[in-house]
């Protein structure tokens, strides 16, 4: 008896515009069929290939015999006190990640991890301390942004909508470039998601060939965790600043506001505040020496702790002064709300886990699920 496993249908969810259109020509199909598809995916959020009207019946029962549509399974779907909405998706692989949604005013960000835990081990964080297991593809990143639109739009209000991406969440994303860039291209596809560029964002901790990369093939938004003034501060906190030294991103980040073709052009900087690590009056004035010429804006994110950590969050006054010095500097500075910490989905603190309140939720869900 053979004990071979059923062949994988191909995942229309894991491919971009161009990549789709190859597809249905090396089908025989015409390039525009592509298109018709985007739409019902990405827009209509469609997942039976039978609801494709405009799709001519021999192609979708063709579709329906080769391909699927098939998203990060969601484990657990929790909400916080303020809002903050989070997902726990378990991949084929039995991975986990996890992907925030945060409501704020008529705004709404989702923030999306792009690997499964992280290689940078950067100290303060709660991802880095699972180590690296592999990158995200193309369907597993833009699968969070699928799941996450259906989920809201199953109970309308018009502060669930979400007008923002993020690729903030698990995992370093220039480190997955070769899937990041078409995941990225669906979300301003007007076709799919038709977000703006400026309304879609990448957060690095440095990593510059794929920085020079990323300039040189999309438009988009740019935030840089710097957390430090200096190298000898941020070598300690982000290991990649040894390969990659201040000086060198600071560089980088000129050339990519350079390259912006949007009317705002500017560079977010991402500074954790950990109490008398990097948030003392001299390191808030180093900090406006160093951005100077740079069109920026600077966010401060209180600590948020996780379990065994040795960091405490800077104090309300240390970070208002940190704010105060910067502003008087010249500088847009805002201080991060934390939001969602009820659910460990705060800033820094995803894990592709969750805490002990929520473990049981989470048997329950695989016993159910089988």
């Amino acid at each position: 008896m053979s004990t071979s496993k059923p062949v994988r249908k191909t995942n229309l969810l894991n491919f971009g515009h161009e990549a789709l259109k190859q597809y249905f020509v090396d089908m025989g199909e015409k390039p525009f069929r592509a298109t018709q598809i985007i739409k019902w995916l990405h827009q209509l959020m469609v997942d039976d290939v039978d609801q494709m009207s405009n799709i001519s019946k021999p192609l979708r029962t063709r579709l329906k015999e080769e391909t699927e549509i098939r998203a990060p399974q969601v484990m657990l779907d929790r909400e916080s006190a303020d809002g903050t909405r989070k997902w726990l998706f378990r991949l084929d692989d039995g991975n986990a990640i996890e992907t925030v949604f945060i409501p704020e005013g008529e705004r709404g960000t989702l923030c999306v991890s792009s690997q499964v835990g992280c290689a940078l081990d950067c100290t303060f964080c709660a991802t880095a301390r699972q180590g690296f297991n592999r990158n995200l593809t193309l369907a597993e990143m833009i699968g969070q942004l699928w799941v996450a639109r259906r989920s809201l739009q199953q109970n309308p209000r018009a502060d669930r909508v979400i007008t923002n991406v993020v690729m903030m969440g698990m995992g370093e994303p220039l480190l997955n470039l070769d899937n990041l860039i078409p995941t990225l291209a669906l979300m301003m596809d007007d076709h799919a998601y038709g977000l703006s560029r400026r309304r879609v964002t990448v957060s690095t901790s440095g990593v510059l060939p794929a920085l020079e990369r990323l300039a040189d093939t999309l438009d988009v938004s740019l935030a840089v965790s710097l957390h430090a003034p200096n190298d000898a501060i941020r070598d300690k906190l982000v290991p990649l600043n040894r390969k990659y030294p201040i000086a060198e991103l600071i560089a980088a980040c000129r050339r990519f506001v350079d390259r912006k073709t949007t009317q705002r052009k500017h560079i977010t900087w991402e500074y954790v505040m950990l109490e008398g690590v990097n948030d003392s009056e001299n390191e808030a004035r180093e900090l406006a020496r160093l951005l100077r010429d740079i069109p920026s804006k600077i966010n401060l994110i209180p600590f948020n702790p996780f379990p065994d950590t040795r960091y405490r969050r800077s104090s309300n006054n240390r970070i208002h002064r940190f704010q105060d010095i910067l502003i008087q500097a010249g500088y847009t500075v805002t201080i991060r709300k934390t939001r969602g910490d009820d659910i460990d989905a705060a800033c820094g603190q995803l894990a592709g886990q969750v805490n002990d309140r929520s473990r049981r939720e989470v048997h329950f869900a695989r016993l159910e699920q089988g």
